[in-house]
């Protein structure tokens, strides 16, 4: 995917924990065209974009995080003073566990970014998390853990082609035994749901397999779920745009989050399209 020339120009920040993937999503932009910046220091931001724009540059994207000097509460000041500069001006924030985190800064054999030879990168993983607690709700949160990098890659593409000027509704299905999505603005758990797993012949498949569906939607107790939290997402959705928010995550969990959460957020999606722009994802099966 490359930036169509005639499109209007946008700018994308990243920033999140470090080893949640910003390396990795910085390079599917560069890779789609856009001038993209690493760990960029704060105080010139604003500077280096001017500059960048009067170039002619219409694709800006770059990283920020608590490396890059200042301090990182002043991103709200960031962001609006961009704005003024251009209107289309994204923040992504890439997140993950604390145990996914560790585990790659374990397999990687890297030294966490903050390490001062004092703190364990435990104690460094805190550490960050408390600077940027802040940051958290000010731009889309995506959620990287057990992601690949390819699928991270897609996503951030996905991202940067939503309307910045409607709310996108996210359908996330996941399984409850891999943790609850960090992105999640609301959690449905369908677990009460029986199970397909429990039949030898629907086990192999998932909620977008036509026997998983035939199995589901044979259930009343599926039919209520899917009315009861259609009707939910329907009736707060209104308040959320008048907030003027860009994204809305719905998860939907069971257990191992190939059956019954895959099908709920395909067809809640489905109900959605007409009137919303609407993304699925399957956490569980992008791996």
């Amino acid at each position: 995917m490359s930036p169509n020339p005639s499109s209007a120009p946008q700018i994308i920040l990243i920033t999140g924990m470090a080893g949640s993937g910003k390396t990795v999503a910085l390079r599917a932009l560069e890779d789609a065209g856009y001038f993209s910046m690493d760990n960029l220091p704060l105080n010139s931001v604003v500077g280096v974009i001017e500059e960048l724009l009067k170039r002619g540059e219409g694709h800006i994207a770059l990283t920020l995080d608590a490396r890059g000097g200042g301090n990182v509460k002043e991103l709200p000041e960031i962001i609006t003073a961009l704005r003024v500069l251009l209107p289309d001006v994204r923040l992504l924030f890439l997140d993950s566990t604390d145990q996914d985190l560790l585990r790659r800064f374990s397999e990687t054999r890297r030294p966490h970014p903050l390490s001062d030879g004092h703190r364990s990168i435990a104690e460094c993983i805190a550490y960050e998390r408390a600077l940027l607690e802040n940051v958290v709700e000010m731009g889309h949160r995506m959620d990287t853990s057990h992601v690949s990098p390819n699928t991270l890659r897609a996503w951030v593409r996905d991202f940067v082609q939503l309307n910045a000027n409607h709310l996108t509704l996210f359908f996330e299905s996941f399984g409850f035994k891999h943790g609850i999505p960090l992105d999640a603005d609301f959690v449905f758990d369908v677990r009460c749901i029986p199970n397909p797993f429990y039949d030898p012949k629907l086990r192999p498949l998932t909620g977008k397999d036509p026997e998983i569906i035939q199995f589901l939607e044979g259930l009343q107790i599926t039919r209520r779920m899917v009315d009861d939290i259609r009707q939910f997402v329907a009736r707060w959705l209104p308040d959320f745009m008048r907030d003027n928010r860009t994204a809305l995550t719905i998860a939907i969990g069971c257990t191992g989050g190939q059956h019954r959460s895959v099908y709920f957020a395909e067809v809640l999606a489905k109900s959605f399209d007409a009137d919303q722009p609407v993304r699925v994802i399957h956490r569980e099966l992008t791996q």
